[in-house]
């Protein structure tokens, strides 16, 4: 870390500078808002772009230095209707990939045998195997599974050791990840395959984690504010942590995504390493939506539920009142000054309201030599 930044972290967390995240909560709730609709609306209107494994079919795989993605698919799309054509090189060796939906026999045979006089081998080289979807939704029930008794645990968890206030906040924070992650890929069209599975899975410990963290600065700044007098409110507090907490999270998020661009990266150049890209894209896409859900709307959306309290109504009029006193006294200082410093020389002497100092009356001849002793005078 550069001094620059260690300082400006530094200054954070005394308090010395601040940004209101938590006041500007109507704004970043617009904004999740928006991308919730957005996503819901894809969702709706698109749908996820399930793959294979989920849908079932036939899979076609030929290897070709010079057949082409176009050739393979045209040639295909003459007995199947719309294809997937894609190129994966193992080994070294460039592979054409084609997956179809269920076919015959016939059907299988008569595909291996364009392929093959297209990327001019002999038919036995042309591997087909057949994928069941059952495996896929064998997969997302235990995933629906995991999720829901995931949520449970940790709504129990955080209502124990914290209050069932942040459990709601870090769940709600939860589901807005999971929603505009899936809307992302129900508008861009990305492939949602096993590996992706297992990425949203992993979205939920990183989500909750970031976002305890900062409920965790947040419980200790707050400790004791309903009970105890003090110019503090429960949202200036939270703000400040969510301040302390800011150079922390986006570290670790950097930290975190680097990996993950690099694994993305390395399936692209891999050419076809599909369970990469899936892993990492939705890896990449879900930590990024933590960490903002964890800074504009779990902690904003706690500070609103515990304003509702009668003690954190209290002391946020404390806090209103002590800033206002504040604000008073600033005002009043610089207008005393103002005034004592710019009394005029001439013409206003006379005035009430200008303070005056002791005046020097002319000493007489007389008054001069009265405490003198006896003797000639001067």
């Amino acid at each position: 870390m550069s001094a620059s930044t260690s300082s400006w972290g530094n200054r954070l967390y005394r308090g010395e500078l601040s940004y209101d995240f938590i006041g500007k909560q109507k704004r970043w709730y617009t904004i999740s808002g928006a991308l919730l609709l957005i996503s819901v609306l894809s969702l709706g209107i698109f749908g996820l772009n399930f793959s294979q494994d989920f849908r079932g079919g036939a899979q076609f795989n030929v290897k070709s230095a010079t057949l082409t993605t176009d050739e393979a698919k045209t040639a295909v799309g003459d007995i199947v209707k719309d294809p997937t054509v894609q190129t994966q090189t193992t080994l070294g060796e460039r592979h054409i990939v084609v997956k179809t939906t269920p076919l015959s026999v016939d059907d299988q045979a008569k595909i291996r045998a364009v392929l093959a006089k297209d990327a001019k081998v002999d038919a036995n080289t042309v591997t087909v195997q057949a994928v069941s979807g059952s495996w896929g939704k064998q997969i997302t029930n235990k995933a629906v599974t995991g999720l829901i008794v995931f949520v449970i645990l940790v709504m129990a968890y955080l209502a124990i050791f914290y209050e069932w206030k942040m459990a709601l906040s870090a769940i709600v924070a939860l589901l807005h990840d999971l929603v505009i992650t899936a809307g992302i890929y129900a508008l861009v069209g990305f492939e949602v395959s096993p590996a992706t599975v297992i990425g949203f899975l992993t979205i939920l410990g990183y989500s909750l984690y970031d976002t305890v963290v900062v409920f965790d600065k947040v419980r200790e700044n707050t400790k004791g504010l309903g009970t105890t007098k003090t110019d503090q409110s429960y949202t200036q507090a939270a703000n400040l942590a969510v301040n302390q907490t800011l150079i922390r999270s986006l570290n670790t998020s950097l930290i975190a995504l680097l990996p993950v661009a690099a694994l993305l990266f390395a399936g692209i150049l891999a050419g076809g390493a599909g369970v990469l890209q899936d892993l990492a894209l939705a890896l990449l896409v879900g930590i990024a939506v933590g960490t903002y859900s964890s800074i504009f709307i779990a902690t904003p959306l706690l500070a609103d539920l515990k304003e509702r309290e009668p003690d954190m109504r209290q002391a946020k009029r404390r806090a209103s009142k002590a800033q206002a006193d504040a604000a008073a006294r600033a005002e009043r200082v610089p207008l005393q000054d103002d005034r004592l410093s710019t009394v005029p020389s001439t013409g206003e002497a006379d005035r009430a309201d200008v303070p005056r100092g002791p005046r020097n009356q002319p000493v007489r001849d007389r008054d001069r030599n009265r405490n003198r002793p006896s003797g000639k005078k001067r």
